[in-house]
């Protein structure tokens, strides 16, 4: 009598991300060559849940997928099941009790939730409701808790220091000053990372607010030494020595219902009235986020995937993969969630930019 199949679940949660392909395709094919495994593909995060969307995946549906960008799967930043909005209604219901009956219907003997801290959030509660669950660390921003590094930061930083290279050339042509509004939420990882590889002048970071009086000083420097172009990379959630943050729009039914954006615009309207040179600002909003993740994502994302195979495999629940200090391990899914992991003023490549003349604003 053939032995039943363990019914593994993966879905991906949150923002889009580049390497989130790799991951699935990881784990995936770790738990069909391990046999005894059947993978359940959920639809749009837990929305899938929700809404009673899945596909179970094969070899084929994992082949050929690592270097395309977003997920295979969909996603979704709006479908926490324990806070669901309903629109018709314009309020919020709790969504748990379904969601759980939903898992033991279609018989799930655990899940991986590939996503940052609103995703593992919501992971350690269904853990805590009986779902076994692995959390697989993804963001861009790099700001989750209990993990050095997480996939899609690095292609997210790539793509800033490309655009720096482009801006740098029209500014020096133009004499301008060109601004660079870059993602990053509350914490300034994207900006320090892409803005130090980009050669900017200026590094605005929401972890160190910043004076218009000082960038002013910044720019005119520069043009009396005839260098007569300045290049500055502001994150979204920087904030001004009076503690403002730039709030683009709300979003009903989202786990953060602030969007951020338009920090660059307003910096360059206050540098106006105060320098001659042309100012341009770039937004490179979700640009950041799509296309194809570098090399260092894909293995990132590989041995992430590899490791949470591992954890099913030796029934490991309740962990979050990580990598740190160089080495792929496992956390508790609770510390990696709660708090943003921040940018320090002891950061060594804080440190080195300062070093050679960085400005951050202060």
């Amino acid at each position: 009598m053939p032995q039943e199949l363990k019914r593994i679940g993966i879905l991906t949660g949150g923002g889009d991300c580049p390497g989130l392909n790799a991951v699935i395709r990881a784990a995936g094919k770790c738990l069909l060559r391990a046999g005894g495994y059947e993978i359940i593909g959920l639809l749009d995060g837990f929305e899938g849940l929700i809404k009673r969307k899945t596909r179970t995946m094969t070899f084929g549906d994992l082949s050929g997928i690592m270097h395309l960008g977003g997920t295979i799967l969909g996603t979704s930043n709006k479908a926490d099941p324990t806070h669901y909005y309903n629109r018709d209604a314009r309020s919020f219901e709790d969504r748990t009790e379904e969601v759980l009956s939903f898992a033991r219907e279609i018989g799930l003997n655990g899940l991986l939730c590939i996503g940052g801290d609103g995703t593992q959030a919501i992971a350690y509660k269904f853990h805590n409701r009986g779902l076994p669950l692995i959390g697989v660390p993804k963001t861009i921003d790099n700001d989750l808790m209990a993990t050095d590094i997480t996939f899609g930061f690095d292609t997210a930083v790539t793509v800033v220091a490309e655009a720096l290279d482009r801006l740098h050339t029209t500014a020096r042509s133009h004499h301008r000053v060109m601004i660079l509004e870059v993602m990053g939420r509350n914490a300034g990882w994207i900006a320090l990372h892409g803005g130090v590889a980009g050669g900017a002048d200026v590094i605005l970071i929401p972890e160190i607010p910043y004076s218009i009086d000082r960038i002013v000083d910044i720019c005119r420097r520069r043009n009396t030494r005839g260098e007569g172009n300045t290049i500055i990379v502001i994150a979204e959630g920087a904030r001004n020595d009076r503690g403002e943050q730039v709030v683009a729009r709300t979003v009903e039914g989202a786990p953060e219902t602030a969007r951020l954006g338009g920090v660059g615009q307003a910096l360059a309207a206050e540098l106006e009235k105060h320098i001659e040179n042309e100012i341009r600002v770039t937004m490179l909003g979700h640009i950041q986020r799509g296309g194809t993740p570098t090399s260092y994502d894909r293995n990132l994302a590989t041995m992430f995937g590899v490791e949470a195979a591992r954890c099913v495999m030796e029934n490991d629940w309740g962990k979050m993969v990580a990598y740190q200090r160089g080495q792929i391990t496992r956390v508790r899914i609770d510390e990696a969630i709660g708090h943003q992991k921040l940018v320090s003023m002891d950061n060594r490549l804080l440190m080195a930019a300062r070093a050679v003349g960085t400005s951050f604003g202060d």
